[in-house]
């Protein structure tokens, strides 16, 4: 690790060795229930109360957000920057760093001070310990014989106003880093939501406005301003929409291992031999090297859920592959683009997003990849069509031929061990059954210890991944380079601990806007705005046409509204906070239009994901685009049209839920807050019914797939481009009879078509 550090500055090198103390401390949080372990280690501190894993929140969290915090003061120097750039400054960066990091303190002491569960200053100055003998003894006497358990008292000491200034300091110093780590647009949106919540508390103190969407009530008329604002200022740090609240522990509690699994994967053998393995088993198709993109870009994006970092690992060498063989630069970064953002999408791991689904939707993990499997199939299905369709386009030839330095050698399935072994960890333990495992075979052959292991781990998604990581850690050194250089392991595991510091200031902004906003009523107040206004709009007049408004286009506004707002607000920023800025905003909107609270968030959900390829700020495009050295907007363009059913699937989802799997994707709340299933779903999945529709669904993909290369059999007139996918919205339409129409229009136009190509293959360009 010396010589891998030799070249770096001291501050890097601090937060090397900071980001492997964090590490080490978050998989110790994380690790599954091992049996006797907790019992050793309180036999050998000879501490009643201690614990090994799974440590107490409010002591836990504070001194790992100031951790992240130093880490990311050290990774991120404004003071090292300007020291070389901009010399006469380099005070004021040592001052943003240092005020970073002070900030991060006062925060996390804060967090100790303000929550009831901690109160330190009354700890420190003994006034706790008195207030919790007096509330034992009141519940000791209440009730003669009987003893209750004691009240938890509120802190008496405490910041009071001064949370106030405290709270803007830190958000302050917090966004300008989020900036440098991040890029602006997510810090613009926090920064507005900020301004708005304040903005509009101001006006109802002074009574400027009786405009609900300009009132951001600070308490009951006539009450403390002061002691409202305090209040909700208090609630920023200590709630669970907070800073320290679900998004800390959808980084420390939930996500922790499966950035470190990602960070391993990363810098291992595995993907390159990954990649010739989907070379080898797609050399005889006419779009081999892009259907080995498709396939390796799926398999590497679900472990580490980033487009841009799996364009930039897997696209080096499947980009110069696809134009090796004949396609188009654009085309090439288009598909890479496009496929590496999938693997967000992509069961069994999907990334931070998909942990902060289910932190938001409260679904197991388990179900959330159930419900990902069928659409994430289909848009890999259409991915594979699209590049069929080029190839054919292009004339493109299969490889047949592997080239010399893409050949597998021994080494090379060695190596894919270090892919699959982990991954195929996860999926036993995910959905593994723990009756089964204490009550079947496993549980004969195994001895009792390994037994309850497997028990304990079951079923739960952090215990996967942690396991996972476990597996992983021995099969690097499979790979010769890292036997030679141990360090490597060291690196990336560092790495994997910076990259969880960055990725916490993303959540903090995120946890920002999700604070601020339910301090407003804005969200609140906008879904009673938006449905209120479909429950009393008849008719909708676009051109002079009216159309008469019914269930199903207040449902379709709805939705192209959440589809625009996810694309637009998720420019240039990660899938996180573009999915969790929709959500929050649109999410109870959608639940109140007939969609289920989980599809809704799906919904969403694809649309963060499709921002990363969605112009004019497609992020993994315009990564792509760096290695093809092709024009970026181009790339981006490209990237739609190859990843068209990323923005087409969720509207399907959303008119038929069934294809989610879950029983949670067809319950509703009606309108006495009872939970019901979506009139015509049974809680049972109709195979029969579910088959069917997948047919349509491939009938139509294919024909949509087919348009936008303009090629089938043979090129394709823009009149029948306009028809095949006319016919494509017409198959999956509910109506039997309009569907009837679509499928039987299908049928005469693509035995046409294949007719006319029989008759003049001279056609075929």
């Amino acid at each position: 690790m010396t010589t891998a550090n030799s070249g770096r500055p001291l501050g890097k090198r601090i937060a090397i060795v900071l980001a492997l103390i964090l590490v080490l401390a978050g998989m110790l949080n994380t690790m599954p229930e091992i049996p006797g372990l907790q019992d050793f280690a309180r036999d050998l501190t000879g501490q009643k109360f201690f614990r090994v894993s799974n440590f107490p929140t409010e002591f836990f969290y504070p001194p790992v957000f100031l951790l992240m915090m130093v880490i990311v003061a050290l990774d991120a120097s404004v003071y090292r920057d300007w020291k070389e750039s901009r010399p006469e400054r380099a005070w004021l960066g040592l001052l943003l760093d240092a005020g970073l990091v002070l900030a991060a303190f006062l925060g996390a002491f804060g967090y100790l001070v303000e929550i009831d569960s901690v109160c330190l200053l009354d700890q420190i100055s003994g006034e706790r310990a008195r207030l919790i003998a007096d509330a034992a003894e009141r519940s000791a006497g209440a009730i003669p014989g009987m003893s209750l358990a004691a009240e938890v008292p509120a802190c008496q000491a405490r910041f009071g106003a001064l949370t106030i200034p405290l709270l803007f300091t830190i958000i302050t110093l917090f966004f300008m880093y989020n900036v440098r780590v991040w890029g602006a647009p997510l810090v613009v949106v926090a920064s507005i939501v900020v301004l708005y919540t304040v903005g509009t508390a101001m006006i109802w103190v002074f009574d400027l406005s009786d405009n609900n969407f300009l009132l951001t009530k600070l308490g009951a008329d006539n009450g403390d301003v002061m002691a409202a604002a305090t209040q909700k200022a208090t609630n920023v740090f200590i709630t669970p929409d907070g800073f320290m609240g679900r998004f800390m522990d959808i980084i420390v509690g939930q996500v922790f291992p499966y950035v470190i699994l990602g960070a391993l994967f990363g810098t291992s053998a595995g993907g390159v031999s990954l990649i010739k393995l989907a070379v080898r088993s797609t050399r005889n198709l006419r779009g081999g090297p892009a259907h080995a993109a498709i396939v390796s870009s799926a398999m590497f994006g679900t472990i580490t859920g980033g487009p841009v970092t799996n364009v930039l690992s897997t696209g080096r060498l499947t980009i110069p592959m696809m134009r090796r063989n004949g396609f188009s630069p654009t085309f090439a970064g288009g598909v890479e683009a496009a496929a590496s953002s999938g693997g967000q999408i992509m069961p069994p791991v999907m990334g931070v997003a998909a942990f902060v689904l289910v932190a938001l939707t409260a679904v197991p993990y388990t179900k959330v990849i159930t419900a990902a499997f069928l659409p994430a199939m289909c848009f890999f299905f259409s991915i594979f069509l699209a590049v069929m369709f080029q190839a054919r386009r292009e004339k493109v030839e299969a490889m047949r031929e592997i080239p010399e330095d893409l050949v597998m050698v021994r080494q090379d399935w060695l190596n894919l061990c270090i892919i699959f072994l982990p991954i195929l960890t996860i999926l036993i333990l995910l959905l593994g059954n723990k009756d089964a495992i204490s009550t079947g075979w496993l549980s004969v052959v195994l001895p009792g210890f390994l037994t309850q292991i497997l028990v304990n781990a079951t079923g739960d998604a952090v215990s996967a991944g942690w396991w996972a990581v476990v597996v992983l850690l021995p099969l690097l050194f499979l790979d010769p380079e890292t036997r030679a250089k141990p360090s490597k392991v060291l690196m990336s595991l560092a790495e994997g601990g910076i990259l969880i510091s960055r990725l916490f200031l993303l959540l903090f902004a995120v946890s920002i806007i999700a604070a601020f906003l339910n301090e407003s009523g804005l969200t609140g107040e906008l879904t009673r705005a938006v449905t209120s206004w479909l429950e009393q709009a008849q008719v909708l007049r676009v051109f002079g046409a009216e159309i008469h408004i019914a269930g199903g286009v207040y449902l379709m506004l709805a939705l192209t509204c959440a589809m625009f707002c996810a694309i637009i607000l998720g420019m240039g920023m990660p899938t996180v906070p573009a999915y969790v800025n929709v959500a929050l905003l649109l999410g109870p909107l959608l639940a109140n239009l007939g969609v289920s609270f989980f599809t809704a968030h799906m919904f969403v959900f694809y649309f963060a994901v499709a921002s990363a390829i969605t112009p004019p700020v497609a992020v993994a495009a315009f990564a792509a685009a760096s290695i093809t050295r092709a024009e970026p907007m181009r790339t981006g363009l490209a990237a739609v049209r190859v990843g068209i059913v990323m923005f087409t699937i969720p509207f399907v989802f959303a008119w038929y839920p069934e294809i989610l799997l879950i029983e949670e994707a067809i319950t509703i709340t009606n309108e006495a807050g009872q939970r019901v299933l979506i009139d015509g779903y049974s809680g049972q999945v109709d195979w029969g019914h579910l088959g069917t529709l997948l047919m349509r669904l491939a009938l139509s993909l294919y024909l949509v797939a087919s348009a936008l290369a303009r090629f089938d059999k043979s090129k394709i007139s823009a009149p029948e481009v306009a028809l095949r996918l006319l016919i494509a919205v017409l198959i999956l339409w509910k109506t039997p009879v309009i569907m009837a129409i679509g499928l039987g229009s299908a049928a005469l136009l693509l035995g046409w078509h294949h007719a006319v190509k029989k008759a003049t293959p001279a056609l075929i360009r």
